[in-house]
């Protein structure tokens, strides 16, 4: 284990890799500048924790991260459109950090070996980096200074190239994303893909809790036995109530109703099955909702925050579904380079890694643009050998969103 990291680590030192900011101009392409934000040791670690049978002939650890990661920035359609694009400029490739032969055939038995759980852990710890780094921006006025969207999402696949994805005549071919997003900065915080049909209900099993913060969910999630092993780690939830149950209410507070708000209660359930899973008290928050008009109502086991804040903070939920819609649409994430689990899941970590790449690079360098205009010039300039401060400045003509995206307020990160 010890000679991997050692291994890894003067392959990434050998390759030049600064961060942006103290590069002389023409010294490294664009893209050894991005990936210089995850520091040599720290990948070196994390590939220890995983060390291969024998030592790599023609692709390193390493050289594999950087092909998949080239892939997202780039968008590139196949393993031989990827190879295809690095060999077309031989003499960047060691500037751009590579050291093994990029063939098809390397590419195709690393994602076929190599395991996805090395570009997890690279990605674990790229959430932690991000996170410390959004830590001050300020948050919204009356919401919780930590608070977590917790929702799934499928990527789907073809049944006939997919095989293994099956979900049977009722559930579709397809791998599910569960992902828990930070509200402040719109960042992943902690995820993990499962098969299609796996529910996602059970995902709380494995969710990390950290006391004193509020987990917001669907009612997909409402699980009484769960929800009350999260209260019992010091967690808070605030979930979506079905429409049917039963309860009864042990005391009424006064609400604000311009603000939409209906009822704001103190519940015990009476349902022997939820009361058995549940004993101890909720409160239950019942509100208007203008924008999609339809009533809501929350559950929560926290009684002190505001009801209005606890309805700001469900409608916030929502930045987790356009997430997934953003990483689809910009990411390598529709059509796959792989057709077994573990390229699948290799390419799944990979578009995450660079997701908080980007984000890491905005919030580092300074970055006025958005995530998607950042990651649109990125994808068009990664052999360039320009500072990138440099290269941001020359583009300062903004670039058109659609009207989904302007939704998502990219202008946080």
């Amino acid at each position: 284990m010890f000679v991997v990291f050692l291994e890894v680590s003067d392959q990434i030192k050998k390759s030049g890799f600064r961060i942006a900011s103290e590069m002389p101009k023409n010294s490294s392409p664009v893209f050894s500048q991005v990936m210089s934000t995850l520091h040599p040791q720290t990948f070196a670690r994390c590939a220890a924790l995983f060390p291969l049978r024998r030592k790599p002939r023609g692709l390193s650890v390493y050289d594999h991260f950087l092909a998949l990661c080239f892939a997202q920035f780039t968008y590139r359609e196949s393993l031989r459109d990827l190879a295809a694009c690095l060999n077309a400029r031989p003499t960047l490739l060691y500037h751009l950090g590579f050291r093994g032969r990029l063939t098809r055939t390397n590419l195709a038995y690393a994602n076929q070996r190599r395991t996805w759980r090395l570009f997890a852990a690279v990605a674990q710890v790229l959430m932690r980096r991000a996170r410390r780094l959004y830590q001050q921006e300020l948050a919204p006025v009356d919401l919780p200074a930590a608070a977590f969207a917790l929702d799934a999402s499928l990527l789907h696949l073809s049944a006939r190239l997919f095989p293994w994805a099956g979900g049977g005549k009722r559930h579709a071919t397809a791998i599910k994303l569960h992902l828990l997003l930070a509200l402040r900065g719109n960042l992943p915080a902690w995820a993990t893909c499962t098969k299609g049909p796996w529910p996602e209900v059970k995902i709380l099993d494995d969710l990390p809790v950290e006391p004193g913060c509020f987990y917001v969910m669907d009612r997909g999630y409402l699980d009484f036995h769960r929800l009350r092993g999260l209260a019992q780690q010091g967690a808070f939830f605030v979930v979506r109530a079905r429409r049917r149950s039963s309860f009864s209410v042990q005391r009424s507070n006064p609400v604000d109703k311009t603000l939409g708000l209906r009822c704001d209660q103190i519940i015990r359930l009476t349902n022997p099955h939820s009361h058995r899973s549940y004993p101890q008290t909720l409160r239950r928050v019942r509100w208007w909702d203008d924008t999609n008009q339809k009533s809501l109502v929350l559950l929560t086991n926290h009684f002190e925050v505001p009801a209005h804040s606890l309805t700001e903070l469900y409608r916030r939920r929502w930045q987790i579904e356009l997430f997934f819609k953003w990483i689809k649409q910009h990411l390598r994430l529709r059509g796959f380079l792989g057709t077994t689990p573990n390229a699948v899941q290799c390419q799944v970590w990979s578009a995450l890694c660079v997701y908080l790449l980007v984000a890491i690079l905005k919030k580092e360098g300074h970055l006025n643009q958005s995530l998607y205009e950042i990651l649109q010039i990125l994808s068009l300039h990664p052999f360039e050998q320009s500072p990138i401060p440099e290269l941001f400045a020359k583009n300062t003509t903004e670039i058109q969103t659609h009207e989904n995206q302007k939704s998502f307020d990219f202008n946080t990160l």
